[in-house]
């Protein structure tokens, strides 16, 4: 009945669903999650435990990357780490920052 009307289900084995939006992570673990194509649009129905993860506003980041904007640049490690924050984990742009480039 279901194929006569254009509708196509079928079963994803997923371990785990995460969403993201700018503030958070939804997860979703242990999910029974179905795709169902009507006509050729494609939905997901997602079933589960659901959990919620706020994001950092501060990327991570590694003591590495602070060493290399710092040889690179030619500044302390303490303003290595403050432009690799400033611009948000770009290596790069901060070193030509701190470069004066």
């Amino acid at each position: 009945m279901m194929r006569k009307m254009g509708i196509q289900q079928a079963e994803i084995d997923a371990t785990e669903v995460i969403i993201k939006t700018h503030d958070k992570d939804i997860i979703i673990s242990n999910p029974q999650v179905s795709k169902v194509n009507v006509m050729g649009q494609e939905t997901f129905q997602i079933v589960g435990n659901v959990s919620e993860r706020a994001l950092s506003s501060e990327p991570e980041i590694s003591e590495e990357d602070i060493k290399t904007v710092a040889e690179q640049a030619g500044v302390s490690e303490e303003a290595a780490k403050k432009a690799i924050l400033k611009h948000k984990g770009d290596l790069a742009s901060a070193i030509l920052e701190l470069k004066g480039e």
